[in-house]
């Protein structure tokens, strides 16, 4: 069908969390809840005080890199971690033993226990919810007032996500790591 991916403008981003709430109303989680599903890391610039400049700040949106190869699926016992069709790496929730390797095994520090669900849960790009509703967007990439967000079809080269990261340079987190992420940060 698909191979989903999302790519982020980072340096757009202006932590205003509004990415955050969006997923958390999306996806039922309770708003204080701390790295549930996508978060903002913030770097701070190093050296004096008196000649920091507020833009050097980064803010980095994280999530589940949506592997290629991830490695929370290989270390699953129960076989609950499963990659659909649109290349998403999903949950069998009732297979779900909360025994945690998957927690171990990610590289990204992505997967959290879902005390509500009593699962390792993760972001899985709306799929159970808008994707299933037939929006092809995430609730977080809607939210954004940055527009920091580019979510689409990596087999789709007509994409914005194809297009765009075939004229920008991108990164992506521990490439070193072999998971083939399905994240890219723009330059």
């Amino acid at each position: 069908m698909a191979r989903y991916a999302m790519a982020f403008d980072y340096k757009l981003c202006i932590n205003c969390k509004a990415c955050e709430v969006a997923c958390k109303e999306e996806n039922g989680i309770l708003l204080g809840a701390d790295k549930h599903r996508l978060w903002i890391n913030v770097k701070e610039p190093s050296g004096n005080f008196w000649d920091l400049d507020r833009d050097d700040v980064e803010y980095m949106p994280t999530q589940c890199n949506q592997c290629e190869n991830p490695p929370c699926l290989e270390a699953c016992p129960t076989k609950a971690i499963y990659i659909d069709d649109n290349g998403i790496v999903r949950l069998h929730e009732e297979l779900c033993d909360l025994i945690q390797l998957c927690i171990k095994a990610c590289p990204y520090d992505a997967r959290y226990i879902n005390s509500r669900e009593n699962i390792v849960d993760k972001c899985n790009f709306c799929a159970d919810t808008r994707l299933d509703r037939g929006l092809t967007t995430t609730a977080c990439q809607v939210t954004c007032p940055s527009k920091v967000r580019i979510f689409g079809d990596l087999d789709d080269p007509n994409s914005e996500i194809s297009q765009v990261l075939k004229k920008r340079d991108y990164f992506q987190l521990q490439p070193d790591k072999g998971t083939k992420p399905k994240l890219f940060y723009l330059k």
